[in-house]
């Protein structure tokens, strides 16, 4: 970063910081915005700053919203008596682009992987618990198609079974080790509609 100045290192330094984002797109990016109005740069900054400020996780399903509890949780015309459980609040997106689900969600922040040290209790399962003994009728797992979304699917269903709820996987009409987020809503839907039982 020597042969910038200080300002505009510090700029690509910190966009390079972002997911999928190197050196060099950072740098293209800097400059982009570096020739831009002062005011859209502003708005910019303002907006990403806005969204850091006003968005909170909901207390009852975890999806991120700008009230607590979320739009979700407080619709009356949702399905009261389905929660489907999905790894990110980008997941959330994606079933809702389906127009097949209206029931309630949980949103569990990860995926149970003890390669990289992250088990039960570092993701977001405790909350789900008291939800399911409050009338759900069944909880669909809609996490990723791969190792770690196996492997919370299988301890979900395992830990549901006393709670005498029917615990459903949406089907793999996804890729293999996929992304639930990089779907499009046909597949997503199939995968939806072709939901089963836990066996394990």
């Amino acid at each position: 970063m020597k042969h910038y100045p200080g300002p505009v290192g510090r700029l690509i330094g910190e966009l390079s910081k972002l997911p999928g984002i190197g050196q060099k797109t950072a740098r293209r990016l800097s400059f982009y915005l570096l020739g831009r109005p002062k005011a859209e740069v502003k708005d910019l900054a303002d907006a990403i700053i806005d969204a850091r400020e006003k968005t909170k996780y909901c207390s009852v399903c975890n999806n991120l919203t700008e009230k607590d509890p979320c739009e979700y949780c407080t619709s009356e015309e949702r399905d009261q008596g389905t929660i489907c459980v999905v790894e990110s609040p980008k997941d959330v997106i994606a079933m809702e682009s389906t127009g097949e689900y209206n029931g309630l969600y949980h949103v569990l922040h990860g995926a149970i992987s003890p390669m990289d040290g992250i088990g039960p209790d570092e993701i977001k399962i405790k909350n789900l618990l008291p939800r399911i003994k409050e009338g759900i009728d069944e909880v669909i797992v809609a996490t990723d198609p791969n190792a770690e979304g196996d492997a919370t699917a299988m301890y979900l269903a395992k830990l549901l079974k006393p709670l005498d709820v029917e615990v459903t996987r949406i089907a793999h009409g996804l890729p293999v080790g996929g992304d639930l987020e990089f779907a499009d809503e046909i597949t997503l839907s199939k995968a939806l509609e072709g939901r089963r039982e836990i066996k394990y």
